[in-house]
């Protein structure tokens, strides 16, 4: 599979090497940040300086999104950084596994009051299962900013044992609830942040609405979101992103076959050629395609989100189609809580800052974004007060006892002291 993978970026390269050289390559230009006015977006325009740098790379590239994806999605992973797997048990007897990233630096430092004090950052993959090169360089950059990265891996997927027959859908968070709920146990003192990435944007936004002030966040980052995943399935995507998520769906669930042809119909999903005739193979067989749309539109409890959410988008976007009729403009300029961070060019996942093999510009964005967001809060804490003196603000409240550990409520959904070793093993 590397090998064909490898071929066709050669492919590409041979059949747009001309073209490149009479492309006109778009002019120099910060990025637009479309928001709804407020202190926390005045502060972060003054105080976030990688919105003000450049955000494309200059040079040829960047006039070939599809490129960009490519390297961005299939491009070789960061040989710095490891993953150390643990296995969580879920309440249905279902597994997922969290990745911990760790470094050179990271592997000597194991006291307690660090651990408790390192911000956590939970990464939440695209739904198609492999770490992207675009997640592992995400990882090793947190590494290098002082975060614990720790990337979700949904059941069955990236080396995941199926331990039942339920996979998970689009947009339900339950299981992602219990995750976090376990990080907290395991890190009670630390500062929660998370980044979907492509179609995990989704889930991370169902997760946001669901739990609104509960989600023990502090902020969250999405980079490349599709923000209509009903219109994108229905639609399908281009042709060669179509290909590519249908080989690697169908090589992934190949896997399990034995097992999930006794409760699902493999045969239709192995002849299936479109996205949504495996979607629905999988999750619609005991409803309609409107109900699980209904039940998974990762949108439909937008308005309950309670934390700062930057959305990193590309207008040139190959795997969206037209991003500019996707993209719900309305929600940034009405919803305090949503701040849109639009390119012109990108790609999807695919923000390189000078090359194809070089740093990412959305890493060092959604960073700056979580720093200015968390120092913006305890200045408003400073300022005002205690925090119930305070009247309602469109940003979250956040508290630190003299340990610098960030006090929390429980989440009304779990408690984290459900689980313990009995639930939950790393090797």
């Amino acid at each position: 599979m590397g090998g064909g993978l490898g071929f066709l970026l050669l492919l590409i390269f041979l059949c747009v090497r001309v073209w490149v050289r009479k492309a006109k390559v778009p002019s120099r230009s910060g990025a637009q940040l479309v928001c709804k006015p407020s202190a926390l977006a005045t502060y972060l325009e003054s105080q976030c300086q990688a919105l003000k740098s450049l955000c494309e790379a200059s040079w040829p590239w960047r006039a070939l999104p599809t490129l960009q994806t490519l390297a961005s999605m299939m491009g070789p992973l960061d040989s710095r950084v490891h993953f150390v797997r643990t296995y969580l048990q879920l309440s249905d007897e279902g597994l997922v596994a969290l990745d911990w990233a760790v470094g050179p630096a990271q592997q000597k430092r194991r006291q307690t009051s660090t651990i408790c004090s390192t911000p956590v950052l939970l990464l939440v993959p695209n739904s198609f299962g492999k770490v992207t090169r675009n997640i592992s360089k995400l990882c090793h950059v947190a590494l290098l900013h002082g975060y614990h990265p720790v990337v979700f891996n949904r059941r069955g997927q990236n080396g995941c044992p199926l331990s039942t027959t339920a996979l998970q859908p689009y947009g339900d968070p339950a299981d992602l609830r219990e995750a976090i709920q376990y990080i907290r146990s395991q890190r009670p003192g630390a500062l929660l942040f998370a980044v979907g990435e492509s179609t995990g944007a989704g889930l991370l936004f169902s997760y946001l609405g669901e739990c609104g002030s509960s989600s023990h966040l502090t902020a969250a980052g999405c980079i490349s979101p599709i923000f209509d995943p009903r219109g994108w399935f229905e639609a399908g995507c281009p042709w060669l992103w179509q290909q590519l998520l249908l080989m690697s769906q169908k090589v992934w669930l190949s896997r399990f076959a034995t097992v999930l042809g006794e409760v699902l119909p493999l045969d239709r999903f192995f002849g299936g050629q479109s996205l949504r005739e495996l979607e629905e193979v999988l999750f619609c067989q005991a409803q309609t395609w409107d109900l699980y749309w209904e039940r998974n539109n990762p949108l439909r409890d937008v308005d309950e989100v309670a934390v700062p959410v930057l959305c990193i988008c590309s207008q040139d976007d190959p795997m969206c189609g037209a991003p500019r009729d996707t993209l719900p403009r309305d929600l940034f300029e009405t919803n305090p809580y949503f701040f849109l961070v639009l390119t012109q060019g990108g790609g999807h996942c695919g923000f390189f800052k000078d090359s194809l093999g070089g740093a990412f510009w959305s890493h060092e964005v959604l960073l700056e974004f979580f720093h200015s967001t968390v120092d913006f809060l305890l200045t408003e804490d400073k300022l005002k007060g205690q925090a119930k003196k305070r009247g309602p603000r469109p940003v979250l409240k956040v508290t630190q006892d003299r340990s610098g550990c960030r006090q929390e409520s429980c989440c009304p959904h779990n408690t984290p002291d459900i689980y313990s070793w009995q639930r939950s093993y790393t090797h």
